[in-house]
């Protein structure tokens, strides 16, 4: 029978020594072995466990409930969070309100880029907006996720050396292992047909996009939020509010436009 991963996640409620030899030694004995540890904010650690059968992740579950040290926060099969939990050894937060959204500051770049390198390496169509001020580090974190998950990545729309906005693509550019970037203010600066007729036709492929500032974007679109799988709101510290109209002001003094306008 192959060996399935589960993810182990505890508060620690009275931190006695020798704990975790206790628990990796019941783990041991009950053939369960682990494949990352770590320690996964404040008083809470992450396990990724590997084991033949739930019935013996029941068996823990019944042990580990005994014991008045610890606390079960998850005992499941890992989910993406999960797996940077353990990796990082911090979580990736959501917004309350909506489970698809998911907020970085900029001290967070590391996990930012390996989160976002994950879901580039899904196959298949996913859209995904991020939102942030300027210089916060979006573009230049979707380049480096899109490095790591080994996807070649195409500018339709951006800002990242001077405002960039294509017209047409050529036939080897329409492909699925590609990443397309769309910065959803310069598009909508330079609203011409043919810029948003190419938009579409990218929109259509069965590839990852990645939508900067998609409020604009979609306020431009047929597209709707609920349209997005993910998204990404990245800022400077917690206190930060993103508001769109220094982004604007910032856009408008950018004047250089590259090759690709024509």
């Amino acid at each position: 029978m192959e060996k399935k991963e589960w993810y182990l996640e505890y508060e620690i409620q009275y931190n006695r020594p020798g704990l975790l030899g206790d628990i990796s030694s019941l783990l041991g004995m009950m053939s369960i072995n682990i494949v990352t540890i770590n320690g996964v904010e404040n008083s809470h650690r992450g396990m990724l466990l590997l084991c033949k059968s739930e019935e013996q992740i029941m068996r823990l579950r019944s042990i580990l409930n005994t014991m008045d040290t610890i606390k079960i926060t998850k005992l499941r099969r890992p989910k993406l969070r999960d797996r940077l939990a353990v990796r990082h050894g911090r979580y990736i937060h959501s917004d309350i309100d909506d489970k698809k959204t998911f907020r970085f500051n900029r001290e967070d770049l590391g996990v930012l880029v390996d989160f976002m390198a994950e879901l580039f390496m899904k196959e298949g169509h996913k859209l995904i907006g991020i939102r942030g001020m300027p210089r916060v580090g979006k573009t230049e974190s979707i380049v480096a996720a899109s490095v790591c998950a080994n996807k070649r990545w195409l500018f339709v729309s951006s800002t990242l050396l001077k405002q960039t906005v294509r017209n047409q693509l050529i036939d080897e550019e329409y492909n699925e292992d590609y990443l397309y970037i769309i910065d959803g203010i310069v598009s909508a600066r330079r609203a011409s047909e043919r810029h948003w007729q190419l938009v579409r036709e990218v929109m259509r492929l069965p590839a990852t996009k990645v939508i900067e500032h998609p409020d604009i974007f979609v306020q431009e679109t047929e597209y709707k939020m609920s349209d997005f799988d993910y998204i990404i709101e990245l800022r400077n510290n917690d206190d930060e509010e993103i508001t769109y109209e220094t982004v604007e002001k910032e856009a408008k003094t950018n004047d250089g436009f590259s090759m690709f306008d024509f």
